[in-house]
């Protein structure tokens, strides 16, 4: 039972970084887009100064929860994405510094330069993860010991490729729906704007990518077959896109963000529903099974001691970042240079 505990405390750390940074992330592909002046770029990236940084703990959250619980997924995970493990640390970095430094100096190329930056590494962010999800969901080459052989030109098939540009525009959408909850002005009918068009497309590629997911997966669905109940989370993920719609076109820039974030958890959840009890799944026809919840996981004592420290940290974390978005419930301000 632990071992399935834990399985279930690092979907919900994925899937809460994904929902909280993912509008972050959002909010920087589309700033360049959105604002057409640098006070304009500023009051969006504004609207998300708050709360960024805290957002990113759960990533760190999720990665130690690999620690803990399934150090062989870590060690297998670390050492086949290394490459693309240091590009994301590296785009973490700029983003956090181009959020810093751009109000430094009071320069109009000062400030675009680190506009630029900005969108790149949110960008390129959003695309990284989406390119990971989708070679977990693949597969990965492990050799008869379990670890990765492979190289990161590897990582870049056609299959993790369509899930990086899912996963930019899906979280894009996501930060869209963030700018016209937290503005008003000219930024909340151009965000507003962008919510339709990207709402679409959102759908068509994930249409697209499920489809792709039974050739490359034939074997994802026999989770729903086996268990009914999880039928919960696709419709979830249909139910948010469906809710954020119905939302959007009553203006309810509330409820829109909420059937986005709705949207992602499902998407998500069904990934890990559809995955379970694998964690990090072979090449069909490899010499290894795969690494799952069992063959990865430390031993089980050790486990339990350490889910009770999580669950009290996370816990204190939770009430911290509720506190930060109760305080910053309103839009964000017009941005002066």
């Amino acid at each position: 039972m632990i071992h399935e505990l834990w399985f279930a405390v690092l979907a919900f750390m994925l899937a809460g970084y994904a929902v909280l940074d993912g509008f972050d992330l959002g909010v920087g592909a589309l700033h360049m887009f959105i604002g057409r002046t640098s006070a304009e770029r500023g009051r969006a990236i504004d609207s998300i100064g708050p709360v960024w940084n805290g957002n990113e703990v759960w990533l760190l959250a999720a990665g130690g929860s690999m620690v803990v619980a399934f150090p062989s997924l870590y060690a297998a995970s670390f050492s086949g994405f290394y490459l693309a493990l240091m590009l994301v640390l590296w785009l973490l970095l700029l983003r956090g510094i181009s959020i810093e430094f751009r109000h430094q100096v009071d320069s109009p190329l000062w400030h675009e330069i680190w506009d630029v930056v900005f969108w790149i590494s949110s960008a390129l962010l959003a695309v990284l993860f989406g390119v990971a999800l989708g070679n977990v969901l693949r597969g990965v080459p492990l050799d008869v010991n379990g670890e990765f052989q492979g190289s990161f030109a590897l990582m870049l098939n056609p299959f993790a490729v369509l899930g990086g540009v899912l996963s930019l525009v899906t979280l894009s959408l996501h930060g869209a729906t963030w700018v016209a909850l937290k503005t008003d002005g000219t930024l909340q009918p151009r965000a507003r704007m962008l919510v339709g068009h990207l709402w679409w497309g959102t759908l068509a590629l994930l249409a697209a990518m499920v489809a792709a997911s039974f050739v490359v997966r034939p074997d994802f669905t026999a989770n729903f077959s086996r268990w009914p109940v999880l039928w919960i989370f696709p419709l979830t993920a249909i139910a948010g896109a469906l809710f954020l719609r119905r939302a959007w076109g009553l203006h309810d820039n509330r409820g829109a963000f909420l059937g986005s974030a709705a949207l992602i958890v499902g998407i998500l959840t069904s990934v890990a529903a559809g995955l379970f009890p694998k964690l990090l799944p072979s090449l069909p026809g490899g010499p290894h099974p795969g690494l799952d919840i069992y063959n990865a996981a430390s031993p089980a004592n050790s486990m339990r001691i350490a889910l009770w420290i999580y669950v009290f940290g996370m816990a204190l974390v939770i009430l911290y970042l509720s506190n930060v978005y109760r305080v910053w419930k309103g839009r964000s301000q017009p941005y002066h240079i």
